[in-house]
């Protein structure tokens, strides 16, 4: 871990962050990178492959979590430190962005009477995303308690979302399998959209999650 990471606690913001907490933060962070690398090609080819808007919406926040990740591991490196201010804004961006990607899409898809079809990829990475993003959410909700690391409770709020996301997606899935409602698909990915406005805002803003 230590040949991966340069430690330097001096450089978290407002932060007197003990060794051992910095080494938590940057295993969660790997931990969470690994996995939204992951989670990112898999519902992005779940996507190309079934025609389907609510995993687009679903991989486009994996992208997010990725920058958002990386951003907490950057406040820890010599190398390309990046300020949290540049970083809120970079993330906040590219939400608002991709909120308008996927609310063309989705409008497109339910005017045309786009029919998505079933994804077992699909359902086997948002259910994974499932469970594990949850348990994510909550370890860095308590860490950036201990350390008063506003950027990682940041992040723990982005690891909740994704949660979120997988659930609507899962139940698009799920129903455009069963049931064959292929309208839901483009209807869940709508829902999603104030989620990414939202985070969007409170990351323009440097907001937390109140964790800390």
């Amino acid at each position: 871990m230590n040949d991966l990471v340069t430690i330097r606690a001096d450089r978290v913001d407002s932060c007197a962050v003990r060794p051992n907490h910095v080494k938590h933060v940057v295993g969660l962070q790997i931990v969470t990178l690994a996995w939204m690398l992951i989670e990112l090609v898999c519902a992005t080819v779940a996507a190309r492959r079934a025609h389907s808007v609510a995993l687009l919406a679903f991989g486009s926040d994996s992208l997010v979590e990725v920058l958002s990740a990386t951003v907490v591991l950057l406040q820890f490196t010599t190398v390309f430190h990046l300020s949290k201010a540049t970083a809120a804004r970079l993330a906040g961006i590219l939400l608002f962005v991709l909120a308008a990607v996927v609310t063309g899409v989705a409008a497109t898809a339910l005017y045309m009477g786009a029919a998505p079809e079933s994804s077992q990829l699909g359902i086997a990475i948002t259910a994974a995303a499932l469970i594990l993003m949850p348990v994510l959410a909550m370890l860095k909700r308590n860490k950036a308690r201990e350390t008063n690391d506003k950027a990682l409770a940041a992040d723990s709020a982005q690891s909740a979302t994704c949660a979120f996301l997988a659930a609507m997606t899962l139940c698009s899935l799920i129903a455009t399998k069963l049931f064959n409602i292929h309208w839901i698909d483009a209807a869940a990915a709508l829902c999603a959209v104030p989620v990414l406005i939202i985070e969007g805002r409170r990351a323009l803003r440097g907001e937390d999650c109140g964790c800390c």
